[in-house]
């Protein structure tokens, strides 16, 4: 499985293509999408799914043409559907401009597959309330949105967020995963699970 990231977007997020020789999905997409779908053309890929991590602004800027342009499908977590009419949610907050409308579908939860490779959804709540990161356990990558980061962890001073419940998640489920599991978060470096869990300055607590 090969990763592409492009920083997109007014608060460059990090919008990823993840695939194998013919497939690939999308996780997240903060901003104009043409970098990701001249690197679909040029790998002659085609794209199954668009993935968001979490219902915020700053994610979802090149959704609807992403999504229109390929005709891949849309996921988002359900348990973040009370942030749509919010401005964290839809746009609008700082002076940001508005989301384009998209249509999607609720998020599967689990054991699933995208693109043609084993994918489990990780409940990953705290940042919003229904933020989820997406593990391929085969390849040992995980894509954790904003719940965390390298040497940090997202805020939660958003509607909906909750900093304990953000805690638990990188505790018990994120820090769970294999120590080698790379991380690729919605903003900044990659990092590994066990470096966070050995070093990562807001989950000492946790450490005995």
């Amino acid at each position: 499985m090969a990763v592409a990231v492009f920083p997109l977007g007014p608060l460059q997020t990090n919008s990823y293509l993840i695939h194998n020789d013919t497939r690939a999905v999308a996780v997240d997409v903060g901003g104009d999408p043409a970098p990701m779908l001249e690197y679909l053309k040029n790998h002659q890929l085609t794209l199954d799914a668009v993935c968001i991590t979490h219902r915020h602004f700053d994610h979802m800027y090149g959704v609807a043409e992403l999504a229109a342009t390929t005709g891949a499908p849309v996921y988002l977590p359900q348990g973040d559907d009370s942030l749509a009419d919010t401005e964290s949610g839809k746009g609008g907050i700082w002076g940001f401009p508005p989301v384009p409308d998209f249509k999607s579908s609720p998020m599967p939860l689990g054991k699933t597959s995208m693109g043609g490779m084993d994918c489990e959804v990780l409940e990953t709540p705290g940042h919003t309330p229904g933020g989820v990161s997406l593990y391929f356990p085969e390849e040992q990558v995980v894509f954790t949105g904003d719940a965390l980061f390298y040497r940090s962890i997202g805020r939660t001073d958003f509607p909906g967020g909750d900093h304990d419940t953000l805690l638990h998640s990188v505790r018990d489920v994120l820090f769970k995963l294999p120590a080698e599991t790379v991380a690729y978060p919605g903003h900044g470096p990659a990092t590994k699970i066990g470096d966070e869990a050995a070093n990562n300055p807001f989950c000492g607590e946790f450490r005995p």
